[in-house]
């Protein structure tokens, strides 16, 4: 079905992408001034509706595949892949926040002056990482065009175009870039981010620590948030962590193989001989 081919699987992704960020939070743009403290978790809650219900449809009527394909798995185990992808991805980002402050690249802004008086909503402000951010996209990337592309190419290609077709479309995100070398860069870290998600999903053959692994990169910037003063390099760094990440959920388990959450769901996918490397 050409809707599956990984062309136009690519393609409807990128289009879904924008239709539930603009659609998902028309509601809060129609009911609330931005001001409104209401704004911005109705419109999150609305990307998260957003997103399930276009990824239905598309795998309903396009490509005709199994919602279960998506690896949105109901199972015990879902709250702790959750939790260790979250770990996964703060200790990512605040390892490359440590180490871009230790190289004079960045320096550490005052942790109480910056969390202090959020502290209170700091859970909020996961929440909203994880509702407007980390689930819809995962759910679109490493759900549904994990699934899409696991029809068609070997896994190493999936991991590839699913890292790097997402990574490509952050050249248009509002990112603190400000030069043409640093958007570059910023893709590149999008990339590395995508692959660490990309490699949990393979590994336990859901979206759960994917969601984890994405929510972490917000987390982390909570945990030690820094100040850049050579962004480029801060991203270099960055990227290095993320695919360091990325490689270390893929590397060789006890059991010498991904481990799949669903109970031999076909969706998952096995690293041949437990290699890291996707290359």
């Amino acid at each position: 079905m050409k809707a599956t081919h990984p062309v136009w699987a690519v393609l409807i992704t990128v289009v879904a992408m924008f239709a539930m960020v603009l659609g998902g939070f028309l509601p809060a743009t129609l009911l609330f001034d931005p001001g409104d403290p209401l704004y911005q978790p109705v419109g999150v809650a609305g990307i998260t509706l957003a997103s399930l219900g276009i990824v239905y449809l598309i795998r309903r009527f396009l490509g005709r595949r199994s919602w279960r394909g998506v690896g949105l798995t109901r199972t015990w185990r879902a709250a702790p892949h959750l939790l260790t992808g979250l770990l996964a991805g703060a200790v990512a980002v605040t390892a490359a926040n440590a180490l871009s402050v230790a190289l004079g690249v960045a320096t550490l802004r005052p942790w109480w002056d910056v969390v202090g008086p959020a502290l209170p909503y700091v859970l909020l402000n996961v929440g909203i990482a994880l509702l407007g951010q980390a689930f819809p996209e995962e759910l679109l990337w490493r759900g549904h065009l994990y699934d899409t592309l696991s029809g068609r190419l070997s896994p190493r290609a999936v991991l590839i175009v699913v890292s790097v077709c997402f990574g490509a479309l952050h050249i248009i995100s509002n990112s603190p870039a400000d030069t043409p070398a640093e958007r570059l860069l910023y893709v590149l870290q999008a990339i590395a981010l995508g692959f660490a998600c990309a490699a949990a999903r393979a590994r336990t053959g859901t979206v759960w620590m994917a969601v984890g692994v994405h929510t972490g990169l917000h987390t982390g910037n909570i945990v030690l948030p820094t100040q850049d003063i050579q962004y480029g390099v801060q991203l270099v760094i960055l990227t290095c962590t993320l695919t360091l990440t990325g490689l270390l959920l893929l590397a060789r388990r006890s059991g010498g193989h991904a481990e799949s959450l669903s109970g031999g769901d076909p969706t998952s996918v096995r690293v041949p001989g437990g290699q890291p490397s996707p290359s």
